[in-house]
């Protein structure tokens, strides 16, 4: 897990759950550096996560108000009530109640569900925290500290010196980012022997599957 050289700051977006490519990217620089002053995009990591269900791929989504509203910005995003949240717990427990290190970290994930939660991104960042806190070497992050511009957040900025890849991490470019990533995170997987290994999945795939090991994989 060596630094970027170069750059010891890199700018992302700041996601629900992040999947293991995101963070094997953000773990080459020294600080993941968010911006809250986004405009809201559809279709994005920000409010779904991706886990492994018996059938493949499942989705994961927190309902936001004003979802076709692409003029609100990332900080201002509202969730929406229901019952998401059940939902969310009820489905990881189904996937991963037979993977090697889910009850180590049940009770932990328990309580962030039970929370409530008025903007999408204190949730984001609560996540962020809980999977910092079962990181030997957590992620150093910080937030843009002003807001001259309210770049859309649907604007890919993947800038030439490689500090900048905010957007690149989307559910429409999957391929993309993990032959970037070099296609080299494996683990052995819950039900990979029925549905084959499903790579681009949520950090908490890797940790219910890997435990403390997970860092190795990058």
């Amino acid at each position: 897990m060596e630094n970027n050289i170069k750059n010891d700051r890199l700018n992302i977006d700041l996601q629900l759950f992040p999947n293991v490519y995101w963070f094997k990217k953000a773990y080459k620089y020294k600080y993941a550096e968010f911006n809250e002053y986004e405009v809201h995009a559809k279709m994005s990591f920000r409010n779904r996560f991706w886990v492994a269900g018996a059938d493949g791929r499942l989705s994961l989504s927190v309902p936001i108000l004003k979802a076709r509203n692409e003029k609100q910005l990332y900080r201002d995003v509202k969730i929406a009530g229901g019952t998401w949240a059940m939902d969310h717990f009820r489905g990881l427990c189904s996937c991963y109640n037979r993977s090697p290190w889910f009850e180590h970290y049940r009770d932990g994930l328990a309580d962030i569900y039970k929370k409530e939660y008025k903007y999408l991104l204190d949730l984001n960042l609560e996540c962020l925290a809980w999977v910092n806190s079962q990181f030997g070497a957590p992620l150093q992050w910080s937030f843009h500290s002003h807001a001259e511009n309210h770049p859309s957040g649907a604007t890919r900025r993947v800038a030439p010196d490689g500090c900048d890849y905010t957007n690149f991490f989307r559910p429409a470019n999957q391929e993309e980012w993990i032959r970037e990533g070099g296609d080299t995170i494996r683990y052995a997987q819950v039900f990979e022997e029925r549905t084959g290994f499903i790579p681009g999945l949520s950090i908490l795939d890797l940790l219910f599957c890997e435990g403390p090991g997970a860092l190795r994989q990058w």
